[in-house]
């Protein structure tokens, strides 16, 4: 099952948890699933059906670029990020 690296405003509402396991094939699968452990979490991490702006979810080694629809393996690490923007 895809692992999922919570950033520290996240972990409130998994009891404190750096990671945690949850099932899923796709993205969208897997905030679902943790919506479903994790009351509260996916309105973190959503804004009307998507990611929410600014979020970045890196699945295995590359940054999604499906959205919700990126498939995810079984052994898939998940880290959200915000994104950084700035500069001169």
């Amino acid at each position: 099952m895809p692992v999922v690296f919570l950033p520290f405003n996240l972990r409130k509402y998994a009891g404190g948890a750096r990671q945690v396991v949850v099932t899923g094939k796709t993205l969208g699968e897997l905030i679902a699933a943790m919506e479903t452990l994790y009351p509260g979490m996916s309105a973190h991490l959503l804004e009307e059906g998507r990611l929410r702006p600014g979020l970045v979810a890196v699945c295995g080694t590359t940054e999604t670029r499906q959205g919700l629809r990126q498939q995810l393996d079984e052994d898939t690490e998940v880290h959200f990020i915000q994104a950084i923007s700035g500069g001169a």
